[in-house]
C-alpha cells in the first residue's frame, strides 16, 4: 500500500459524498477537516498529509520556485495519490471521492484529475494552478469540477486559473470557476460556494 500519514472519519449519513481533503504548503493531515465538515457535515473525511518536504513544510510535490513545478515529480506524486485513495477506498469501503484542495493540495488534485481521472468523483479546486504545461489527455465527460480563484491572488495569475478552467472543461468536465475579491487566502464565500456546490454534486448522485 503507497502510505500515507493520514486522517479518516466516517460518514454520518449515508449518501453523502466522501472528500478527499488536500491541505497547502505547511499544512497536515488536519488542516481542512474544518473545512471538510463545514461544506459537507455529514460525509466521509480522507484527509492524507503530503510526503514531500519544503524547508519542513509538508506538500504533495516539489516546487522549483514559486510557481515553477518540478513536473515530473508532480506526475509521480499524483499517481501515489491515486494509489493511496484506491486502497483507502477499500479499507474504509468509501465511493470514489470528491477532492477538496487548497493551493498546493488543489494542484495535486488537478494533476489527479489530468492522469488518473477515475481516481475522483469530483474536485473543488480553491487557489489551483494549472499542474502541468503538457497533460495528457484525459477522459472528464461530465464530471463536476468546482475551481475557486481569487481576483487579487498573488501567487496564481488570472490568466493561469482561466487556463485550467478551459483546460478541464475541454476534457469534458462540468466546470463552475468563479473568481472572488480575496487573496490567495481562504474566505467565508469560498466556504458557501463550496458548500452549495457540494449539495448540487449531492443531488446529481
Amino acid at each position: 500500500m503507497t502510505e500515507f500519514i493520514h486522517r479518516f472519519e466516517p460518514a454520518t449519513r449515508a449518501g453523502s459524498p466522501p472528500l478527499l481533503l488536500l491541505h497547502g504548503t505547511g499544512g497536515d493531515e488536519n488542516d481542512l477537516l474544518g473545512l471538510g465538515k463545514m461544506i459537507s457535515p455529514d460525509s466521509a473525511l480522507l484527509s492524507p498529509r503530503g510526503r514531500v518536504l519544503e524547508h519542513g513544510m509538508p506538500r504533495f510535490f516539489r516546487r522549483l520556485a514559486e510557481g515553477v513545478f518540478d513536473e515530473e515529480d508532480v506526475r509521480r506524486r499524483a499517481l501515489e495519490l491515486g494509489d493511496f485513495v484506491a486502497d483507502a477506498r477499500k479499507r474504509y469501503g468509501i465511493a470514489a471521492p470528491v477532492a477538496v484542495g487548497f493551493s498546493n493540495g488543489a494542484n495535486i488534485a488537478a494533476a489527479l484529475l489530468l492522469l488518473k481521472p477515475d481516481v475522483l468523483a469530483g474536485a473543488a479546486l480553491l487557489r489551483a494552478m494549472v499542474p502541468l504545461s503538457d497533460p495528457p489527455t484525459a477522459n472528464l465527460v461530465g464530471k463536476p469540477v468546482q475551481l475557486l480563484s481569487g481576483q487579487a491572488d498573488p501567487i496564481v495569475p488570472a490568466s493561469n486559473s482561466a487556463k485550467l478552467a478551459m483546460l478541464l472543461s475541454d476534457a469534458g468536465a462540468r466546470v463552475d470557476h468563479r473568481v472572488l475579491p480575496a487573496g490567495h487566502q481562504l474566505s467565508q464565500a469560498d466556504v458557501t460556494l463550496a458548500r452549495n456546490w457540494i449539495r448540487s454534486v449531492e443531488a446529481l448522485a
